[in-house]
Parts: structure tokens; C-alpha cells; sequence
């Protein structure tokens, strides 16, 4: 007779790491304040502030793996923002001005 229990699953296998979109990185201007609602333009997430409006109010943005419903919430160097199945993550562009 099998002795399972529900909702144990099988014990002793690892779940496998979510796999989600590649990401892609995005070279950002980061000495003025750059908000979700730019950043989602900026990285072609999508294509209008209106887009980018409705998809944040609707939840269907991530920063950092969780949903923000700010538009205008500030970016940093290294957040990662996922929509529509597609990710981009915020890095700072080198200043003009330093030596290569």
C-alpha cells in the first residue's frame, strides 16, 4: 500500500531554477533621475508613456522580480525590469569626461 502524502510532491529533488527572459542591458544617463515609466520606454519594453502608464497600473511590470506600481519610481545601476515576457537591466553609462 503507498503511503503518499498530498501535496509533498517527491522529496529530495531540487526544483528547478525559473528560467525567466534574457536579459538585456540598457546603458543609462543615472546623474538625473531616471524613472520606471523612461526606463520602460528607454529599453523599447514598450513603445509610448501612455503603454507604459496602463502596463504599471495594471501590474504587469517588475522591478527586481517584484510588481511596482510606480511610474515613477526611481531606477538604480543593476535593477531589472520585466514586462511582456521581455527584461532589461539599468546600467550606469560611463561619463563622457573619464579616460578609456
Amino acid at each position: 500500500m503507498s503511503r503518499h502524502i498530498a501535496g509533498r510532491g517527491r522529496v529530495g529533488r531540487a526544483a528547478p531554477a525559473p528560467s525567466g527572459p534574457p536579459v538585456e542591458d540598457v546603458e543609462c544617463d543615472l546623474s538625473r533621475k531616471l524613472t520606471l515609466g523612461q526606463f520602460l520606454k528607454l529599453a523599447s519594453l514598450l513603445d509610448s508613456g501612455a503603454e507604459a502608464k496602463d502596463a504599471v497600473a495594471a501590474g504587469e511590470v517588475s522591478v527586481n522580480g517584484e510588481v511596482d506600481l510606480r511610474r515613477g519610481r526611481g531606477m538604480a545601476d543593476g535593477d531589472v525590469v520585466e514586462t511582456g515576457g521581455r527584461a532589461a537591466r539599468v546600467v550606469t553609462r560611463p561619463e563622457m569626461g573619464e579616460n578609456r
